[in-house]
């Protein structure tokens, strides 16, 4: 009919079954100290016509190690395909195919002593970052869809 649909949408909220995860056994939503009115989560979205973008991120921590949690997510994560480990992934391109739905490391690199995994598609990927925190651990739950890429323009 010519007519294209838009929107945009920035929210502090987002609930793990937009994120696609569980939240890990006994996680609380993650605050950083001194910042009373920070947010644990994020949504943005944007689309119109054939493109569009989605971003879901939930912060949260847990009282147990880092590897716990990652295992945890790993077993998580393999529902949506193979999981990829990225915390000691070699920074290259080379065998990267712009035009495959695979989904890789490239750039992606956990924070310094953090773990990385993703697993899904280029398209639609779910993404977990584990950190140290004190005695605990820090981990970020983040959920990227893209659609509408150059290839498929006019």
């Amino acid at each position: 009919s010519g007519e294209t649909d838009a929107g945009l949408i920035v929210s502090a909220r987002a609930t793990a079954k937009e994120v696609g995860l569980p939240i890990y056994p006994g996680a609380i939503p993650h605050k950083e100290k001194g910042k009373e009115h920070d947010t644990s989560a994020a949504k943005l979205g944007l689309w119109g016509g054939s493109f569009g973008f989605k971003l879901v991120a939930l912060k949260m921590e847990s009282n147990d190690a880092p590897k716990k949690v990652a295992e945890y997510y790993q077993k998580a994560l393999a529902r949506y395909g193979t999981v990829l480990d990225c915390t000691n992934a070699p920074q290259t391109r080379e065998d990267e195919d712009e035009n495959s739905e695979k989904l890789t490391c490239s750039d992606d690199r956990p924070e310094k002593g953090g773990m990385l995994f993703k697993a899904g598609t280029k398209e639609r990927q779910h993404i977990v970052g584990v950190q140290p925190h004190g005695a605990g651990t820090v981990f970020q739950l983040i959920y990227v869809e893209v659609r509408g890429k150059e290839k498929n323009a006019l």
